[in-house]
């Protein structure tokens, strides 16, 4: 399929009190009303009908998820009499900043981060968003997600999809036949991890890693970095480190490096199937797990949507061929804590119909849709974890659910891109290469900070 898909296609909205839009009925009208369907239109009747309207909706999203993202808004279209004209391209993320400029702006845009929609607010093209989008986060979304919405103090882009960070990957078979039990603190997965090496072979280590991803090569280090950061020294911290108030060269960085450095950098621990630790630059993200299956390793961090890179017929469950747990806490009698990714939903137009689709997309209606189609996961609130389509999406809607969680957004996301998706990236790259020392590039990063 090409890399970019135009669909052309009718949407449903879903959340309650849209504005005042008149309510209305699925049947079709002589005066232009939504065409008959078999669609159950009881969800969609707040955000009212409309004659000829149709909002664009422009993303990264390519290929199967992005019909998957056309279906989940099907019914919504049906009902409401709104073309939604899907727009999915890899290149978006530059050509909206081109678009902009031109003043040829789509209606609404998923954005992939929060760097990127925090410079188009500055640059004054995204909108505040309704009312009734700021209703369905402050009722179905955390404190947390609003916040990476809003720009000084106001409020305009509502969370869609997410990611959850910091798996461990294991095959729960191996544990079972060696007695291992899953760590609850890091402490008991570093014992772990020691146990393990005990194991080792010319080919076998307790854990594979790989950071290799073309030209971002290095973002797999950064998620160990800042998983560390969080449980270590907490989200005050890990907000402060986003933000340059903390140095990459300051202690509370420099011991989460030294404990990742811990497992990383030791020849005895790592790269089980691949080499040592100077191969885990060469070896891709997509693969570096997959040892575990052939029993040259034991453990591999990832997130949650490495489930899709094990290869086709693994049972991925607590009994069968691959699982995995939570990275541990570091402080026994600290909250549950976790990194992730996820979208937003952002406007530079404000016509009833656009903000009758944002709203949609910012409801639980929306979420429920789209995560029953499979493939992705929410943290909204109003979503039944029922839904997910593995083990593993239930087990992370319920993380991101919970109330004692706290989630902090991927901090490469939110740097700025000199440092998050460059100097940070190719600073992991030196560090397991040993061309540069710890404290060389702490110093380095720094050193890229706008």
């Amino acid at each position: 399929m090409s890399s970019t898909l135009h669909r052309r296609l009718l949407l449903p909205i879903a959340a309650a009190g849209v504005m005042g839009l008149v309510l209305a009925g699925c049947t079709g009208t002589d005066d232009g009303g939504p065409a008959a369907s078999d669609a159950d239109c009881g969800p969609y009747e707040d955000y009212g009908t409309f004659e000829g309207e149709s909002v664009e909706v422009y993303s990264t999203i390519v290929d199967v998820e992005a019909d998957q993202l056309v279906q989940s808004w099907a019914d919504f279209e049906s009902c409401t009499g709104i073309t939604i004209d899907f727009v999915g391209t890899q290149e978006a993320e530059t050509q909206i900043n081109v678009r902009a400029a031109a003043g040829d702006a789509p209606d609404l845009m998923i954005i992939p981060q929060p760097g990127l929609l925090q410079r188009l607010i500055n640059d004054g093209y995204v909108l505040p968003a309704p009312e009734s989008v700021e209703a369905n986060v402050d009722e179905f979304w955390s404190e947390d997600w609003k916040g990476y919405g809003t720009v000084d103090d106001t409020f305009y882009a509502a969370p869609l999809m997410a990611s959850v960070k910091g798996w461990v990957w294991y095959s729960p078979s191996d544990f079972e036949a060696k007695g291992y039990e899953v760590p609850e603190t890091w402490d008991e997965m570093m014992e772990l991890t020691a146990t393990m090496a005990e194991e080792s072979t010319a080919t076998y280590r307790p854990w594979c890693v790989g950071f290799g991803s073309g030209d971002a090569t290095g973002w797999p280090g950064t998620d160990w970095i800042e998983d560390v950061v969080l449980r270590e020294s907490g989200p005050e911290v890990y907000n402060q480190w986003v933000a340059g108030e903390v140095k990459f060269s300051d202690p509370e960085i420099k011991s989460a490096f030294d404990r990742v450095g811990d497992i990383l950098l030791n020849e005895d621990y790592v790269n089980g199937g691949f080499g040592g630790v100077n191969s885990i630059v060469s070896t891709t993200f997509n693969d570096a797990a997959l040892p575990i299956l052939d029993g040259n390793c034991s453990l591999h961090h990832q997130a949650s949507f490495y489930e899709a890179q094990w290869p086709e017929g693994t049972t991925v469950s607590p009994d069968g061929d691959i699982w995995a747990f939570i990275t541990p806490k570091i402080d026994e009698s600290a909250g549950d804590s976790v990194t992730g990714g996820g979208e937003f939903v952002a406007a530079f137009s404000d016509s009833e119909a656009v903000q009758a689709v944002q709203t949609y997309m910012s409801s639980d209606t929306w979420a429920n849709n789209r995560v029953e189609l499979g493939g992705v996961i929410s943290a909204n609130k109003g979503l039944d974890p029922e839904l997910a389509g593995s083990e593993l999406g239930k087990a992370s809607i319920e993380i991101l659910q919970g109330e004692d969680t706290t989630f902090a957004f991927d901090a490469s996301d939110l740097m700025p891109a000199a440092v998050g998706t460059s100097s940070f990236w190719t600073g992991m790259v030196d560090w397991v290469s040993g061309t540069r020392s710890t404290d060389e590039v702490l110093t380095f990063i720094d050193s890229t900070y706008p």
